[in-house]
């Protein structure tokens, strides 16, 4: 009978073992299709105005900054510095937005780096290990 056991509890190990091991394949590959779409990736925003276009790169860098020319004209330094910031934060969160949906297309949504996409908490990624310690440690009496 304890063989029985032994092989089915060896069948379930490989079944989890090759499921794992998908996963880790899939991952994988999607990273390179992942890179590619990030390095040709760039977002823009426009100001309410229309007199300010904000191009951002994946990674929140502005890589475009274009005026209307009457944007001179029309409004003062100050506002003018106020709408290319403002529009700069909007194509930025645009970008963060749809990174974060690139890459929750390759990482299970409970996944330390997924949570660390949503809310950039570096303790987002040792949460799950966090949690298998102190149970060990509870476990073990301490």
């Amino acid at each position: 009978m304890s063989r029985q056991a032994d092989r089915d509890a060896n069948h379930a190990l490989r079944a989890r073992f090759d499921d794992v091991v998908s996963q880790y394949q899939r991952l994988r590959l999607g990273l390179d299709d992942l890179q590619e779409r990030l390095s040709s990736m760039s977002v823009t925003a426009e100001s309410p105005d229309r007199m300010v276009k904000a191009t951002v790169g994946p990674r929140g860098q502005l890589v475009d900054l274009r005026f209307d020319p009457d944007a001179y004209r029309r409004l003062t330094p100050e506002q003018l510095s106020r709408t290319v910031l403002r529009t700069v934060e909007q194509a930025v969160a645009k970008t963060t937005d749809q990174v974060q949906e690139m890459v929750g297309e390759y990482l299970p949504a409970d996944s330390g780096a997924a949570r660390f996409m949503r809310d950039g908490k570096f303790s987002s990624f040792l949460d799950r290990q966090d949690r298998v310690m102190r149970e060990a440690g509870e476990n073990d009496g301490r």
